[in-house]
């Protein structure tokens, strides 16, 4: 796609083309290109009669279903910035993102709306606040609070924009969490992004469009042949990984289809998979993987198996994908399995791919064609030299972190006169170029694809009187990849209904002591964030300076656990985007 490109201009191209064929279903809902670009059109003219317009910010407070889409397109209409909002996210944190963004419209579900408006007095920035019914409920939704409309009342109240001029600068963001500790927003512009999404094309055999009339035939032609991506994001929109494949799948004219239900429900996926024929999955590492070969070996023993001959291409992205599960699914389905290696600042540091036939190591991942590994001073790492350096990769590449220019500086620095991307991730490479993942510089966790920064649960846990110190940090599971684990040391005043066990090198909480740290964390955080495990010691080590010693309780975390003494580094290993 031509540089200048902006993603609105290109969908306009693609409705007009397209018209009647399907863009987006939900549930039993099937909404065509048309439909699709008319709701848009009004929700443009609806910032426009806010007077909100180009630059502005907009939050998505939101589930997966097609006003996610929708309110996306509109947004780039009318030349404003969306951004996702994580719908985990309490108060606090709410009005934190918020109020950093500088937003102005909050698009959100109505099961989110009571946090946002117990902060909105905090984010004098908001101007619009729209919620957003059940797309496939035809029952009346409840009042909302005064101040917020309608999401169809607004969009039938509201003349549709018309078409304007746009730009391949325009802006889009992702709000990350992970190594920027609080959330910051990544600035991606479209001509960015669009040519990161160089592969949509060419894994579905088309050349790579330069522009948007191109775009629109090519669309055209792979509905001919009845080729086109049938996609279903599986992970919450909110994530990077279901995003930015639904932002290219759409620009190659994909029919995006999504799941109704507000939690990941494995036989929900494979009968949808089978209704629509979907050709292509996206998931985010064994987090999903496992419910889903799980739900396949029930149908099978229950004499039902299911119907995935449809299935072309499985996506994961964001956390550890095993290679045990990637062979489980290869033994149902003829798929070719691509597991990402990138990041909110990045993309393309790696891939994995697997097919029946050729199977694919866990956390090992061949370099991208735009990645490289440095030393922290800058330096190439030779392959195969086994010297341990960063992951980084050039090509298309945000602008950084709004309003952050020192960490931006930090993350993208300037290596042998050019500008990377380098989120923070040690690794090998062999000389083969393929690389082997050493874990994260900081002390972020990875917990089935969510970011958690250890200090936010470190000082929810500590807030309880009765702990005296506690230290936060992640541990292997099987399920989530890391499971957030808090070492944690108590005072004489510990409840006498919680039982704690006796203290010493490290010892695994009991269920009603785990549970109590649960709740605890859980009413200031979001619930990913909350502690998985509780490791009880005598005191919780510190360094001369008071920091954290994240290695030492890495350590007492693993061998609590049953994992042996830990490995050298203490930091999760990492496979992929937030």
């Amino acid at each position: 796609m031509g540089f200048n490109e902006n993603f609105a201009t290109v969908w306009e191209a693609i409705a007009d083309e397209l018209v009647d064929a399907p863009a987006l279903s939900h549930g039993p809902l099937t909404r065509s290109w048309a439909e699709l670009d008319t709701r848009a059109a009004r929700f443009a003219g609806a910032l426009a009669a806010f007077g909100v317009g180009a630059e502005a910010k907009g939050g998505l407070a939101g589930y997966n279903g097609p006003a996610y889409t929708e309110v996306t397109y509109g947004a780039f209409k009318a030349r404003a910035v969306p951004f996702n909002v994580n719908y985990r996210y309490r108060e606090a944190e709410l009005a934190y993102l918020l109020d950093n963004a500088d937003c102005e419209v909050v698009v959100a579900h109505p099961e989110l709306v009571e946090r946002i408006e117990a902060v909105r007095d905090q984010v004098p920035s908001i101007r619009l606040l729209v919620v957003v019914g059940g797309e496939t409920d035809a029952s009346p939704s409840p009042e909302p609070p005064d101040g917020w409309v309608h999401y169809e009342r607004l969009l039938a109240d509201a003349e549709p924009a018309r078409r304007i001029e746009r730009s391949g600068d325009d802006l889009w963001f992702l709000y990350t969490g992970g190594t920027t500790g609080m959330p910051k927003g990544v600035m991606w512009p479209h001509r960015s992004l669009l040519g990161v999404f160089a592969p949509t094309w060419k894994g579905l055999k088309q050349p790579l469009p330069t522009t948007p009339v191109e775009a629109a035939a090519t669309a055209r032609r792979l509905r001919d042949q009845s080729a086109e991506q049938r996609l279903i994001p599986a992970a919450p929109m909110m994530h990077g990984t279901s995003s930015q494949l639904t932002l290219g799948g759409l620009s190659a004219g994909a029919h995006v289809i999504t799941l109704p239900s507000r939690s990941f429900d494995a036989a929900r996926l494979w009968a949808t998979v089978e209704d629509r024929s979907a050709s292509h999955l996206c998931i985010v590492g064994d987090a999903f993987c496992r419910p889903m070969i799980a739900e396949l070996e029930a149908a099978e023993a229950a004499g039902t198996p299911y119907n995935l001959a449809s299935l072309k291409v499985v996506t994961s992205s964001g956390a550890m994908w095993s290679s045990a599960q990637k062979e489980a699914l290869l033994e149902r389905a003829p798929a070719l399995l691509i597991d990402l290696l990138g990041s909110s600042e990045g993309n393309g540091f790696g891939a994995s791919v697997a097919r029946r036939g050729r199977s694919a190591g866990t956390a090992r991942f061949q370099l991208g064609d735009h990645a490289a590994v440095f030393t922290e001073d800058g330096r190439r790492v030779e392959p195969g030299s086994g010297e341990r350096g960063m992951l980084a990769t050039g090509g298309h590449l945000p602008l950084g972190y709004y309003k952050d220019p020192v960490k931006t500086a930090a993350t993208y620095p300037v290596y042998e006169g050019r500008r990377w991307a380098v989120p923070g991730d040690y690794a090998t490479v062999e000389s083969d170029n393929t690389i082997t993942l050493l874990g994260r510089g900081s002390v972020c966790i990875n917990t089935a694809g969510e970011k958690v920064f250890p200090e936010e649960v470190e000082e929810a846990t500590k807030s309880l009187d009765w702990v005296i110190d506690a230290t936060v940090v992640g541990v292997p599971d099987k399920k989530w990849g890391s499971a957030v684990t808090a070492v944690v040391s108590l005072g004489s005043n510990t409840p006498a209904g919680v039982a704690s066990p006796p203290a010493g090198s490290g010892t695994l909480a009991a269920s009603d002591l785990l549970g109590q740290v649960r709740e605890h964390v859980k009413d200031q955080l979001a619930a990913y964030k909350a502690p998985r495990h509780v490791v009880v010691v005598d005191a919780v080590k510190r360094g001369p300076n008071g920091k954290a010693d994240y290695r030492w309780a890495t350590e007492i975390a693993e061998v609590a656990l049953g994992h042996g003494t830990s490995a050298p580094s203490a930091e999760p290993v990492r496979s992929g985007r937030p």
